[in-house]
């Protein structure tokens, strides 16, 4: 069985890439060899550099780090999901200067790096007699950023959808606010969930961008216990303690999206969609 793009590999292929894998995965296995053999060889793993994690007092403070990411990431994520649906409906207007605007809002957002916009709600927004706390710049940039992907994600989920679904709301009297926000945006989101936990996954690891405009999360927490010089300048170790607790959250978030997911194609309102969303839809060519 062969398409225009892709053709079943023979014997011959299937051999030449099993052997690529093997090298790559030697190649890879010998890189992380060599890290870790550099660490141990510097004395990163040594006791003197990790003996910072006995102490209650930087046990809080991490933890208050933690609190403070995950403060971050959870109104970020709320509002990023509230202006990607608003937007999303924005975009499928019937109204031309409603859909030229919310593209333009969505498009303008989306383009511009996610670092910037910390940069200018917390240093540009001064100039303009606005003061803004580290906290509200980090969820400003999150929101606008992740709002405008998931506009995109959202609307390719309702053009993915039957459109007998719009049609018998339709049939049944409904306006288009109602069959959108009642019928069409719920079905996108089950029918996008995993595309929005992974964009969700996105956004909590951004929230490590914060340290860059001083907001306290983990990342901030980790260079500052890094440059004390009193525990030896652990910044690999507090490094790698901090990214431990990133990667411990996202299988977390992970394996929620995963059980909703099963809950949902188990769910008798689970409806399939027309045509998987492609590539294109996500990333909206307008």
């Amino acid at each position: 069985m062969s398409n225009v793009l892709f053709d079943i590999p023979g014997p011959k292929a299937r051999t030449r890439y099993r052997v690529f894998a093997v090298l790559g995965t030697l190649v890879v296995a010998a890189v992380i060899a060599y890290i870790i053999w550099r660490f141990i060889d510097s004395g990163q793993f040594s006791a003197r550099r990790w003996e910072w994690l006995q102490y209650a007092q930087v046990q809080r403070d991490l933890l208050d780090a933690l609190l403070a990411t995950l403060q971050a990431f959870a109104l970020g994520a709320v509002l990023a999901l509230v202006f990607g649906a608003i937007f999303a409906a924005g975009r499928l207007s019937d109204h031309a200067w409603i859909r030229g605007i919310s593209t333009g809002i969505v498009e303008f957002f989306r383009a511009i790096p996610l670092l910037i916009l910390m940069f200018l709600f917390y240093y540009g927004a001064p100039a303009l007699g606005i003061s803004l706390p580290p906290f509200a710049a980090v969820v400003l940039g999150l929101t606008l950023y992740n709002g405008s992907v998931l506009a995109e994600v959202f609307r390719a989920g309702i053009l993915a959808l039957p459109k007998g679904q719009s049609e018998a709301a339709y049939a049944l009297g409904m306006r288009k606010t109602q069959v959108m926000t009642l019928v069409l945006i719920p079905q996108a989101v089950r029918s996008m969930l995993p595309t929005i936990i992974s964009q969700l996954v996105v956004l909590l690891k951004d929230t490590a961008l914060g340290f860059l405009v001083t907001y306290p999360e983990l990342l901030y927490y980790a260079r500052y216990i890094g440059s004390q010089g009193t525990f030896g300048r652990p910044i690999v170790p507090s490094t790698l303690v901090v990214a431990a607790m990133y990667i411990a959250l996202c299988l977390l978030l992970t394996a929620l999206a995963n059980y909703i997911e099963r809950r949902q194609r188990r769910s008798k309102k689970h409806v399939e969609v027309e045509r998987p969303p492609t590539t294109e839809d996500v990333v909206g060519v307008a």
